[in-house]
């Protein structure tokens, strides 16, 4: 799990779920045509106002149970500290979000590409707007870097992709949008954890409740953290004693998070990554994150940045490939996993990493994508660890999820196979797993 903000972060990640929930259950089995016929016939289509006088009972009736939910809750609450007319106050005009629920249960079975997510998140319009940010908000970025040591293109890239520079923040009553998540979603415990923190941050008197806004899942503020990360990582970096994420100034959103990343180990001057070039006959069982070697021990096997020479020493590093052999490779250091502590997917990383670059000056990624590919759905991936652990490739568990037993379990097919052992779930990997599971 994600430590801090991009819960559901505004400016891209609503789009990017490498592990998405699963779509709601439904049937796809079709009723025999003599069934379909006659139920049609029997069966009188309700009329309008029947369908809304029926939603709204059922609204009412929610609302009902939700208040009942936040009496139980408000016991729970004082006794974990927090005052009661903190509370009342707080809590006192909720209202049951039917919008936060829908959204939380109908989020996308698809997920981008790597280049596709690349493309927005370093989008020539999103360079252009963050060195503009960087230049109108100079002084206060070259504090903060001599502050926690986190160079300033690097915080800008967060606040850039998580609000698109504080454009997008959110306008969800967040202590409402918790509160319905507590009590009717999917992580009802996790939530309920955040709306607690989310009222000590109000006890704090750090923002009112009416101002308290951000996505519909309870991420906050210019760079979406969410409460339990705010409590313990927020700064109050224009000292008026307040931790303020929220207001049109950045301040205290930015310090706080270079305050996180430092906090983690960043390594001022050593990059997130470096892009690539792998030598003809490489061992792709080497791409692996758990394969570490300095830069001039990569070079000696052949790998080495894109002008043709040995990666500068950063210390040691490991080499990713985000969409197999056929796509861009990176060398990573130690600060790409510091980025990912603020958001698990490696794409949402490589994001970061690349629009700080270009932010400094530097230019695209240099190789090509795998274009023509597009991304599994989450029914896909499901279906490919059940196939991969059919052959005998263990994924331990078909839960949509392609993390690292799911790639070994590709890697060690695709050698069975013949192919690239490069870990990569694409629709070419599904394919030749469904031919086989044919014959």
């Amino acid at each position: 799990m994600r430590t801090l903000v991009g819960l559901c972060g505004l400016g891209l990640i609503a789009s990017l779920q490498p592990a998405s929930a699963a779509p709601p259950e439904q049937s796809v089995r079709p009723q025999p045509r003599a069934a379909q016929t006659t139920a049609a016939a029997e069966t009188p289509k309700a009329r309008p106002a029947e369908l809304a006088e029926e939603a709204q009972l059922r609204l009412s009736t929610m609302n009902i149970a939700f208040e009942r939910w936040i009496r139980d809750f408000r016991g729970r609450a004082l006794a974990q500290g927090i005052d009661d007319n903190v509370f009342d106050r707080a809590l006192g005009d909720v209202r049951y979000n039917t919008d936060v629920i829908q959204r939380d249960r109908n989020q996308s079975e698809f997920t981008k590409t790597i280049w596709d997510y690349l493309d927005s998140a370093a989008s020539a319009t999103r360079v252009e707007n963050g060195r503009a940010a960087l230049r109108e908000h100079a002084a206060l970025l070259d504090e903060i870097e001599a502050t926690y040591g986190v160079e300033k293109e690097v915080v800008v890239a967060v606040w850039g992709l998580e609000s698109a520079y504080g454009t997008f923040r959110g306008s969800t009553p967040t202590i409402e949008a918790l509160a319905t998540l507590a009590y009717d979603g999917r992580r009802g415990r996790f939530f309920e954890a955040q709306l607690v923190a989310a009222l000590q941050i109000v006890q704090a008197g750090d923002v009112e409740p009416g101002g308290m806004t951000g996505s519909w899942a309870g991420a906050m503020g210019h760079t979406q953290f969410i409460p339990t990360s705010y409590l313990t990582y927020a700064v109050d970096h224009t000292g008026d004693g307040k931790r303020d994420i929220w207001s049109d100034d950045p301040a205290d959103a930015l310090a706080s998070t270079a305050a996180y990343l430092e906090r983690f180990g960043w390594t001022k001057g050593q990059p997130w990554g470096v892009e690539v070039r792998l030598p003809e006959g490489f061992d792709y069982a080497l791409a692996d994150r758990d394969t570490t070697k300095s830069p001039s021990d990569w070079a000696a096997l052949g790998v080495v940045g894109t002008d043709g020479r040995a990666v500068p020493d950063h210390g040691t590093a490991s080499i990713l490939l985000p969409a197999g052999a056929r796509g861009a490779a990176f060398m990573i250091f130690d600060n790409f996993g510091v980025i990912e502590r603020y958001n698990t997917a490696d794409a949402y990383v490589i994001g970061v990493g690349h629009l700080s670059d270009r932010l400094a000056g530097a230019g695209p990624i240099e190789a090509d994508w795998p274009r023509g590919d597009r991304a599994l759905t989450f029914a896909e991936r499901k279906e490919m660890q059940s196939l991969l652990t059919r052959r005998g490739f263990d994924t331990q568990g078909v839960d949509g999820r392609v993390g690292p037993r799911t790639i070994a379990a590709i890697r060690g097919f695709q050698r069975r196979a013949g192919m690239v052992p490069d870990g990569y779930a694409s629709l070419r990997l599904l394919d030749r797993l469904r031919l086989g599971d044919a014959s």
